[in-house]
Formats: C-alpha cells, structure tokens, sequence
C-alpha cells in the first residue's frame, strides 16, 4: 500500500499520466475533426474540382485530407525532386515532411495513396507528441492548468485544422517546440538536432535563429562549456537548410541549370513571393477596406473571404507581439516578429493563418490571461472559426 502511495506521488509518474491525457485528448480532436470534415464534404459540394484524390477515385473520408499542396508532398514522395529550370518546380518544398512520408508510405504499400497515408500518420502522431511538447514547454512559465489551457488553444486555433492533413504544420510544430524547450533547459545540442530538423521542414524555420541565439546568450552565460555546447546547437540548427541547399546546388549543376544552392528561394519567387517589403502595409489595406466598405469587399472580390480569415488572424498575433514579449521574454517575441515579417514583407495573404498556427508562443501568452469571460470568448470564437475554416478547406475553396 505505502508503494503504490508513494507511486502515486511521484512527479515523473503524475507527468506521465498527464502526457498520456494530453495525448488521448489531441487524439480524440484529430479523430473528431475528421469525423466533421467528413460530414461537411458529404453535406455540401465542392467549390472546385482539383484534379487529385487520395484513392484514384472520389472519397468523402479521405480526400479532405489531401487538398492543394498535399499534392506536391505525395509527389516528392513518390517520384523525388524534379529541377525546373526557370518554372516552379517542387524544389520549394523542404524535404523532411515529404521524406518521412515515403518511409511512412512505404508500411502501407506502394500505391500512390500510400504516401497519402504516410502522410496522414506522420501528422496526427506529430500532432500528438507537439501536443505534449507544447505542454512542457509551457510549464516552464505557468502551472499545469494553464499548460494544459495552452494546448487547447493550440488545438482549437482556427488553422490548426492543417495539423491533421497532409501538410506540414505538425511536423514543423513538434521540431520548433522542441527546439525551444532543449534550449530553454539547456540541452544545446539536442536543440540543435531538433532546430535542423524545422529549417529542414520549413523555409521560416530558420527565422528561429534570433531567438535561439537570444536563449543561448541569456542561459550560456560565463559558463565556457555551456557557451560551447550552445554555439554548436545554433550551428546544427543552420545545417539542416544548408543540407537542403547543398543538394539543391548538386540537383542544379547541371547543363542549363542555375548551379544555384538557393534556387529553393528563386523557385519561391516565381510562385509570387517576394519578401522585403514593408509588412505592415498588407495588414493597414486590409483594416482599411474592412472599415471602410466592409460588404463590399468581402462580397465583390473573389479572394476577399479567404484574404480576411487569413489576415484577421495575422493582425491578432501582430497586436500580442508586445505582450508575448512582455509576459514570456524577448526570445519568443523575436520568433513571433521573424515569422510574421517574412509572409506579411511579401505582401501575400495565401498561407497567413496556417503560418499564424505554429507560432507557439502566441498561445502559451493567451494561457496566461485570468478573465475567465476573456478565455470563454477566445475559446468560443476559435472554435466556430476554426468549424468554418476546416469547412472551406474540405470543400476546396482557397484557404490554403
């Protein structure tokens, strides 16, 4: 009896027990949001016919998992990369998702929806350990009960609805997180190995870095070792895009090619995205014509829906960039203005709320608020949007 007492209140066992919670939890939403995406692609037509479906044929459970670039991740999958000189090839999408769904894929069998399911796998089981992760993390600075309240809002933001198909939002999540939960604790080179897997996932993941360099100064101190270790962490964190760039310029030297390790950067130019500019504009004309002509907008431009979700949750993390910083400290601010400045500088609206979805901190800051009418209407809110947001997305309307 005094063992299992002493059992019971053993901290590492009353962990695992809440990361065994969280992790049914996280399960339960995905199974529950497919459920919904289902009903809704039975319930109402198609906005457009996108020329792909999982199975070769029309399925209502599972095409909702595989819209838009879920396309160009099942075909690195399968076929590996293509150089395009000069077009928009699929070298603009970073290789660790799409690799992971190949080994994945490869369980199922080797028809191409396969790969699909590799996909699908790869993201729910990265949900759910970035759900645990975003829990640990969030301890650093709070109690378990607002911990556990992060990871709802992490889950029931209205993009996290891409943490559950074939992108690679989860993916991303779970190496940021736990890239800033190694460097917060002081285990160097761990984050770095997580920080190469997230800038060898996603393009902005290497806007982590004025952040982790941030952690590394404040927690190395005079400590020689420790300044070391953490160096060696921010230089593993780099490699992972300088792999992918370094098999980009073998992939490009070829006749008539660019010889271009950046040719990944020129090929997202050419699909409209060219940061430099100044961020706040989009967000300003936005506001504006929502002010201003509101109806009239939303109704008489074809993107003007899709542009306001997309926007509207960009300016919600724009305005908490202070408080974040304030409540959380600076490193997590700077991550948030990085991955805000390098999508807004281009000027583009396509991609803004699921960019918005990853940026932990944003949630973790939200956690900490006390009004329980606050928290009701955030966590109303995001739930209604977040119903109407997976809706578009099954039915193929661009909100992508």
């Amino acid at each position: 009896m005094s063992g299992r007492i002493e059992g019971a209140r053993d901290p590492d066992a009353v962990a695992r027990r809440v990361d065994l919670r969280i992790a049914l939890w996280a399960l339960a939403f995905r199974l529950f949001s497919a459920a919904l995406a289902f009903f809704t692609n039975v319930a109402f037509p198609d906005y457009q016919d996108q020329r792909f479906t999982m199975w070769g044929s029309p399925s209502p459970f599972w095409d909702p998992f595989v819209r838009f670039d879920s396309g160009w991740y099942a075909g690195i999958a399968r076929g590996g990369y293509a150089y395009v000189p000069g077009g928009r090839g699929n070298i603009a999408y970073f290789p660790v998702y799409p690799l992971l769904m190949r080994l994945v894929g490869r369980l199922f069998g080797r028809s191409p929806a396969s790969f699909y399911l590799g996909g699908i796998a790869i993201s729910w089981v990265a949900f759910v350990l970035a759900a645990i992760a975003v829990y640990r993390l969030a301890r650093l600075d709070m109690p378990d009960r607002r911990a556990e309240r992060a990871v709802l809002l992490v889950t029931i933001f209205p993009f996290a609805f891409f943490f559950g198909v074939v992108y690679t939002e989860s993916a991303f999540l779970l190496a940021t997180v736990l890239t800033f939960y190694a460097f917060r604790t002081k285990r160097w080179i761990l984050g770095g190995l997580c920080g190469a897997a997230a800038t060898a996932t996603r393009v902005n993941g290497i806007l982590m870095l004025p952040a982790l360099a941030w952690l590394a100064w404040r927690g190395a101190g005079d400590v020689r070792r420790d300044r070391i270790a953490a160096i060696a962490g921010l230089t593993l964190t780099v490699c992972g895009v300088g792999a992918y760039s370094a098999f980009i310029y073998q992939l490009t030297n070829v006749p008539g090619g660019s010889h271009n390790p950046f040719e990944w950067a020129a090929t997202l130019q050419r699909w409209g995205y060219y940061p430099g500019g100044a961020p706040w504009m989009p967000l300003a004309h936005l506001v504006g014509r929502l002010l201003t002509h509101p109806y009239a907008y939303l109704a008489g431009e074809p993107m003007a829906r899709y542009d306001a979700l997309n926007g509207v949750a960009a300016i919600a993390l724009a305005v908490s960039v202070p408080f974040v910083w304030r409540r959380l400290g600076a490193a997590y601010g700077l991550f948030m203005l990085a991955n805000l400045y390098l999508p807004l500088s281009s000027g583009q609206f396509e991609g803004l709320g699921r960019y918005c979805a990853v940026m932990f901190p944003f949630f973790i800051w939200l956690a900490t608020i006390r009004s329980r009418a606050v928290l009701t209407a955030v966590v109303v809110g995001f739930a209604m949007l977040y119903t109407l947001c997976l809706a578009l997305f099954t039915n193929v309307y661009p909100l992508f």
